[in-house]
C-alpha cells in the first residue's frame, strides 16, 4: 500500500495545483468582463502638434531570416510616422547569406530618406537580449519599439500606441498578436487558439486590475529610460521579455495593455518550429520563477493580490508539468480506485475536480466569442476547438513538462529562434526551409511510447473491477491518446 499511497498523494496535489490555477483563471475573467464595461481613458500626446511628436527606434532583432526577411524591411518602411523622428536599427546576428542581403536592402532603404542602420555583432552573446542591448547603447529615441521577424505592424501603428506615453509613469504600451496563417493547418489553428487566451483573458485582466503582465518580445514599446532603471536587457534566461518586464514593474513602472490595437504574426507551420518556440517559452517561465520569486515576495510596494498573481503568471508553464503528472498517475488511479473499496469516498471527493475543465471550457468560450462572434454555430465550433486545443496542449505536455524541469533546476541552454517560414495562405509551402532541424529527438520516440501507454488506459476502462468496467476516465485518456498520438505522427511525418 506504500506505493499506491505515494501514487494518491502526488496525484492530488497535482490536480489540486491546477483546481487552483483555475480559479485564478476564473478571477482573470471576471476581471476581463468588468473591464469592458468601463471606459477606461488616459491622456495621449497630441500628434496635430509636431512638438509633441517623439523621437522613436525601431529594433528590428534578427537571426538568419531569409524568408521573411525582405517583407520586414519593406513593411517597416511604409510606417506612417514623420521620418526626422524615426530610427530603425536592423540587428542582425545571422551568421549566413543574408547578412550581404540584408546589407543591401538597408542600403537601398537608406537612399529613400529612412535613417535606417544594419547593426551587427561578432559574436551572439546574450543572443536576442544581448543584440537589444547593443543596439540600445545607440538607439536615438525616447521610446523603443521592436519586432520580431515575422510581425508586420500596420501603418498606424507607431501613432496607435506612441500617444499613450504622454503618462511618465507607463514604461511599456503591449499591443495584441494577430495571426496571418491561422487557418493553414489544425496546428495554426491551436496555436491561435491558445496565443488568442493570453492575449485577451490574461493580459487584459491582469492590466486592468493593475496586476504584472509581461513584454510579449515583439510587437509593443519600451520607454528608454524605463530599460535602463530596470537594470536593462539581462539574457541569463530564454524569455528576456518577461524577465526584463517584471523588474521593471518591481520598480513601479506601468505597463499599457492595447487589445484593440493587432499585430499580424505569423505562426509556425511545422511541429519542429513550434516545439522549439515551446520549448523556450516553457523554460524561460520556469527560469524567470526561479529569477523572481523572492523578488517578488519581498517586495514592499505591491499588492498581495498582485504578488499571487504574479506568482501564478511566472508558474504558468509549471501547469504543464502538473498535467502530465496527472496524465501518467491516472491508470495506476483507475486500478487503485477498484483495488480499494475504502477509498471510495476519496474518489468521489476528487471527482469534483472536473470543475476545472469545466472553468477553463468558460473563460476560453469568452475569449473565443469575443474574436469569432457568438450564436449557436459558433458555439457548436468552439466545442470542437475547445477540446481538440485540449487534446494537443496535453499531447505537448511531455515536452513542455521537459523544459520547465530544466528550468527550475537552472539547467542552461541555448536560445534557439524559431524558423520563419513566410506562410501567407494554404498555398504556401514549408518544404524545403534550410533552418529546420533535421533530426528527431528521441522525446518523440517517447510520445509515441506514451500514446500505447493510453491506449492501454482506454483498453483499462473494460476490464478493471468486477462490475463490468470504470468509464469515468475513458474521456480523459481518449484526449491523452489522440493528443500524443497527433504530435507524435505529426512530428514523424514533417521530417518526411
Amino acid at each position: 500500500m506504500i506505493l499506491e499511497t505515494i501514487i494518491i498523494v502526488i496525484y492530488s496535489i497535482a490536480i489540486v495545483l491546477i483546481f487552483m490555477y483555475s480559479l485564478a483563471q476564473l478571477n482573470l475573467l471576471n476581471n476581463y468582463l468588468s473591464s469592458k464595461k468601463k471606459q477606461q481613458s488616459c491622456e495621449t500626446f497630441d500628434f496635430e502638434n509636431p512638438e509633441e511628436v517623439p523621437l522613436v527606434t525601431i529594433q528590428l532583432p534578427v537571426f538568419n531570416e531569409m524568408y521573411v526577411m525582405e517583407r520586414l524591411l519593406d513593411n517597416i518602411a511604409l510606417l506612417d510616422y514623420p521620418k526626422n523622428k524615426l530610427e530603425i536599427q536592423v540587428l542582425d546576428d545571422s551568421t549566413d547569406e543574408t547578412v550581404a542581403t540584408t546589407r543591401a536592402h538597408v542600403a537601398a532603404l537608406k537612399k529613400t530618406g529612412l535613417d535606417i542602420q544594419h547593426i551587427t555583432r561578432t559574436d551572439r552573446s546574450g543572443f536576442k537580449a544581448g543584440a537589444l542591448k547593443e543596439g540600445l547603447k545607440v538607439a536615438k529615441g525616447e521610446y523603443i519599439a521592436i519586432f520580431d521577424a515575422d510581425f508586420l505592424p500596420k501603418q498606424n501603428w507607431l501613432k496607435s500606441t506612441i500617444p499613450f506615453f504622454k503618462d511618465e509613469k507607463i514604461g511599456v504600451v503591449q499591443t495584441r498578436w494577430g495571426h496571418i496563417n491561422r487557418n493553414y493547418s489544425l496546428l495554426t489553428k491551436i496555436q491561435a487558439f491558445a496565443l488568442d487566451a493570453h492575449f485577451t483573458l490574461e493580459q487584459v485582466g491582469r492590466n486592468s486590475k493593475g496586476h504584472f503582465i509581461n513584454f510579449n518580445g515583439t510587437a509593443g514599446v519600451w520607454r528608454k529610460t524605463c530599460i535602463l532603471d530596470a537594470g536593462n536587457w539581462e539574457g541569463d534566461t530564454l524569455t528576456e521579455d518577461l524577465d526584463l518586464s517584471y523588474r521593471a514593474q518591481l520598480k513601479n513602472w506601468k505597463f499599457k495593455y492595447l487589445e484593440d490595437v493587432e499585430t499580424p504574426a505569423e505562426l509556425p507551420v511545422v511541429i519542429s518550429a513550434a516545439r522549439s518556440q515551446q520549448f523556450r517559452w516553457n523554460k524561460g517561465g520556469a527560469e524567470n520563477f526561479r529569477k523572481m520569486l523572492w523578488k517578488l515576495v519581498k517586495s514592499d510596494n505591491i499588492s498581495n493580490k498582485t504578488k499571487i498573481h504574479g506568482l501564478l503568471h511566472l508558474l504558468n508553464s509549471t501547469m504543464f508539468l502538473n498535467v502530465f503528472i496527472v496524465a501518467v498517475l491516472s491508470i495506476p488511479m483507475l486500478y487503485i480506485k477498484n483495488e480499494y473499496e475504502h477509498l471510495r469516498f476519496y474518489f468521489y471527493f476528487m471527482s469534483f475536480f472536473v470543475t476545472s475543465t469545466i472553468i477553463f471550457f468558460v473563460c476560453y468560450w469568452f475569449m473565443y466569442k469575443q474574436i469569432y462572434g457568438s450564436g449557436f454555430k459558433k458555439f457548436f465550433n468552439y466545442i470542437g476547438m475547445f477540446f481538440t486545443f485540449f487534446a494537443i496542449a496535453m499531447g505537448f505536455s511531455l515536452h513542455n513538462s521537459i523544459a520547465v524541469l530544466e528550468g527550475h533546476s537552472g539547467k542552461r541552454s541555448e536560445f534557439v529562434r524559431t524558423p520563419k517560414f513566410n506562410i501567407n495562405s494554404i498555398k504556401d509551402s514549408w518544404k524545403g526551409n534550410k533552418y529546420l532541424r533535421k533530426k528527431l529527438s528521441i522525446n518523440v520516440f517517447i510520445e509515441g511510447a506514451l500514446m500505447l501507454y493510453f491506449a492501454f488506459g482506454l483498453y483499462s476502462a473494460f476490464v478493471v473491477g468486477d462490475k463490468g468496467g470504470d468509464f469515468g476516465l475513458f474521456p480523459f485518456h481518449l484526449m491523452l491518446f489522440l493528443g500524443f498520438g497527433y504530435v507524435f505522427f505529426t512530428s514523424i511525418t514533417s521530417k518526411v
